[in-house]
């Protein structure tokens, strides 16, 4: 079509931007959205210039947990500078994190003021300084899995912060979902009334209508 879209910046996993990543970008784009999936541990080891050319997955998480703070701001920050050249976006812009992702889209609010304009948390966690809530601009929207326990323990702190300082913080916990329950709610093998497939169906249906709603 030829009517302008939102711009989504994808965050992905503590495994680098695999076929998952790639393939959450694609279904936003058949959704109408554009994507841009940055791969945030492209040329940060040695010899390796992009997260397929690690040797396993193992390697890949090893190399984000390295990755300094900073320095993924500093990425991400560059990423929506393209993303503001993409001629068919429309001037909005949102970020959409996974498991590490969610904790960097979260974290990305309290560095990019009003750059963005809303950020996606999925089972990610919040930052720990009490004080970087203060500046977030945009609303956060988060999505958890019932049966994540080390990531949902840190959503009360989360939401007392954002209370605190009158930001919106609003979020849903999937019932029986696990943690990447979006990633594992794609596998065509699983039946659709499992509880990944049942989460991951209404976080898409939720997140459409939150991004057609900026």
């Amino acid at each position: 079509t030829s009517e302008k879209a939102p711009v989504v910046i994808v965050i992905h996993e503590n495994r680098g931007l695999n076929a998952w990543a790639r393939s959450f970008a694609d279904q936003l784009g058949a959704k109408g959205f554009i994507a841009v999936a940055p791969d945030l541990i492209s040329n940060t080891v040695k010899g390796i210039e992009k997260t397929t050319d690690f040797e396993t997955s193992d390697a890949a998480r090893e190399a984000i947990y390295s990755l300094e703070p900073d320095h993924v701001t500093t990425d991400l920050m560059n990423v929506l500078e393209y993303a503001k050249t993409i001629e068919a976006g429309n001037g909005t812009f949102a970020v959409a994190g996974f498991c590490w992702g969610g904790s960097q889209s979260f974290r990305f609010a309290t560095n990019a003021g009003d750059a963005i304009d809303v950020a996606f948390v999925f089972y990610g966690t919040g930052p720990d300084a009490e004080e970087a809530y203060a500046d977030i601009q945009v609303p956060v929207y988060g999505f958890y899995g019932g049966n994540d326990e080390r990531v949902n323990s840190t959503i009360p702190r989360s939401e007392e912060a954002m209370n605190e300082f009158n930001k919106t913080y609003e979020y849903e916990i999937y019932e029986g979902a696990g943690h990447a329950y979006m990633r594992s709610g794609d596998d065509p093998e699983k039946p659709e009334d499992d509880a990944n497939v049942v989460a991951r169906n209404q976080s898409w249906e939720r997140l459409v209508e939150l991004l057609n709603s900026l």
